[in-house]
């Protein structure tokens, strides 16, 4: 008789399927398959500190210096980030819920033409064009000008994709996606993949997380809501699961959480991004690991109880607190907090959270360094 799946188990499983050993660039990309992106830096931006923990020898801004090398494409999944170019066949070609007016149409179509001519465009040289009047709400807070606005919402409806970076502003190139089979057993197919990509990124998981994750799809192929609700609903068919405490949970078909081959060594110190996918899911990381972490940054100071940017402590199996990083005059500065109250006191941690310090420097210093640094 097998012995009963426990939390103990999903929680090793989480650990080691997700922090596998560090890979090159492009294939710890294509191993996650997709990677969240966040402009804050505090102390580096999401997609650098996820990227941290799985690339070998990675330091902040890789992703951005190396972008046009690695065959990847920034664009719309659950959220906005970075998929393998393949990828794009399944999202695209996109129908977003909100169709575009005649006149937002015919200035669409009027960037598309000055961004063709021009190879690649700066959204400063859209806006010197045609002189878009007005301003909008951002997404982060503040305000874009509106050709920055429209440029974006043309990247989003597939007319542009994003070509590299300079200094975090998007420079664009003109993109059309090719026709796809709109039969339902094609349209089921893409939606198949696009939740095994999220099974495969965010597993174990929760039912109630995997439906969650589900309607997030909106945003990255809206087209394909209804063929993906249907996935999610036929789950138990498609993906290994099993009732634990209650729950049923959800992870690949060709994994067994139970399974002592590929678990976590119980001795390393991690500082994880909010956005990892150890930790982005706030309801799993509570049944897992049994308290509530929260994600700060956007409260009022006097409303914290974690700080700005809390990074997650995770200390072999469990994650004992958080940890607020910055830099003051080239020097790491910490600010640890803990569930317990208090930092364990054995030499082992001490010395691994100096070594994971050491290394967070050692990542640090790569935003010194000029976009387009060396070539692999």
């Amino acid at each position: 008789m097998a012995t009963p799946l426990t939390l103990d188990a999903l929680r090793r499983h989480a650990i080691a399927r997700s922090l596998f050993r560090p890979l090159a660039l492009p294939a710890a990309v294509r191993r996650l398959g997709f990677v969240q992106a966040d402009p804050m830096r505090a102390p580096a931006r999401a997609q650098d500190l996820i990227l941290f923990q799985r690339v070998r020898d990675y330091r902040a801004g890789d992703l951005e210096r190396r972008y046009e090398r690695l065959g990847l494409e920034e664009d719309a999944f659950v959220n906005y980030g970075f998929v393998p170019r393949g990828m794009l066949a399944l999202l695209h070609p996109r129908t977003p819920r909100q169709a575009w007016d005649a006149d937002t149409t015919q200035r669409a179509r009027a960037v598309l033409d000055f961004v063709r001519e021009r190879g690649l465009a700066h959204p400063r040289e859209v806006g010197q064009a045609f002189a878009h009047h007005g301003r909008v709400a951002g997404y982060w807070g503040g305000d874009l000008n509106a050709s920055t606005r429209l440029l974006d919402h043309m990247h989003y409806h597939g007319w542009l994709r994003v070509r590299r970076r300079e200094g975090g502003t998007r420079l664009y190139e003109a993109m059309e996606h090719a026709a796809q089979d709109d039969s339902p057993a094609a349209r089921r197919a893409r939606a198949e993949a696009l939740v095994d990509a999220i099974v495969n990124l965010y597993a174990p998981l929760p039912a109630s997380s995997l439906g969650y994750l589900v309607t997030l799809l909106r945003y990255g192929a809206p087209q394909l809501a209804a063929e993906a609700r249907a996935v999610a609903q036929a789950a138990r068919t498609r993906y290994g699961h099993a009732v634990v405490d209650g729950t049923t949970w959800f992870w690949p078909a060709d994994e067994n959480p139970a399974s002592r081959r590929h678990q976590p060594d119980g001795t390393g110190l991690r500082l994880l991004a909010p956005f990892d996918p150890v930790v982005w899911d706030r309801r799993r990381f509570e049944m897992l690991w049994g308290w509530a972490y929260r994600f700060e940054a956007y409260l009022p100071a006097p409303r914290r109880t974690m700080g700005h940017y809390a990074l997650p402590l995770l200390w072999g199996e469990q994650v004992l607190g958080w940890a607020n990083l910055r830099l003051e005059r080239g020097r790491l500065v910490r600010e640890l907090g803990f569930v317990s109250g208090r930092a364990p006191r054995d030499a082992a941690f001490k010395r691994a959270l100096d070594e994971e310090l050491a290394r967070f420097e050692a990542f640090l210093s790569g935003y010194g360094r000029a976009v387009g640094g060396p070539q692999e």
